[in-house]
């Protein structure tokens, strides 16, 4: 559901639309002192304060930063850091992309078709599960289609610049990390729903309601 703002100049309710992503920044004005105090001093701080309360609880406080120099996956809520992940960032040749992203959809279990490039020429589509299927157990994407947070069986390439631009995760941080984001967005799910869609051996897709916002810094 979207959320409605009184905008005084326009004397209207209008659609809030953060400028960077999910992220909402709010200017308040402190009092102008001239006489005594009085209770309408104190209407800012009561306005602005249940303000903040409750952007934080519809979801505008988890943000994601990748440091693509330390290769190191950052959660932040509230400003506050809950989680450090060690990831694999691009090579070389295959950089990461910086920049301000937004996440908003998640695959579990997903299917690998081989992008249109080069290095993947001669590699062949593998199904949910497939042994040499190299995204394992789920997706995050912060950049469509071609970039996005996954796990990978190649563990040992954590910590380094090994990838085609993608960052790769342990398979089981990768899950904790998406069942995170979805319970930010209200859709709270368990190990036992993750076991599930693997045993079954299909892909299942799940849309965010409220974007979260990713940087990915160098």
């Amino acid at each position: 559901m979207p959320i409605r703002l009184h905008d005084t100049k326009s004397g209207s309710l209008q659609e809030l639309h953060p400028r960077d992503g999910h992220r909402v920044g709010i200017y308040a004005c402190g009092p102008t002192v001239y006489n005594r105090i009085h209770i309408g001093n104190a209407r800012p701080f009561a306005v602005f304060t249940l303000l903040k309360r409750f952007l934080e609880h519809e979801g505008y406080d988890t943000t994601l930063v990748a440091n693509i120099t330390d290769r190191t996956l950052t959660v932040k809520r509230n400003g506050e850091v809950v989680k450090v992940y060690d990831v694999a960032v691009g090579s070389g040749k295959h950089p990461t992309p910086p920049g301000a992203y937004s996440i908003r959809k998640i695959v579990w279990n997903p299917a690998w078709i081989p992008p249109d490039r080069a290095w993947a020429r001669d590699k062949v589509p593998q199904g949910p599960g497939d042994p040499d299927n190299p995204m394992k157990v789920v997706k995050i994407f912060f950049r469509e289609p071609d970039f996005f947070i996954h796990g990978t069986g190649a563990t040992e390439s954590l910590g380094t610049a090994a990838s085609h631009g993608c960052l790769r995760m342990d398979p089981d941080q990768a899950a904790e990390l998406a069942l995170l984001l979805m319970e930010d967005n209200g859709v709270a799910r368990d190990w036992d729903w993750v076991k599930g869609i693997l045993h079954m051996g299909e892909s299942r897709t799940v849309s965010l309601d409220r974007a979260v916002p990713m940087d990915v810094i160098e």
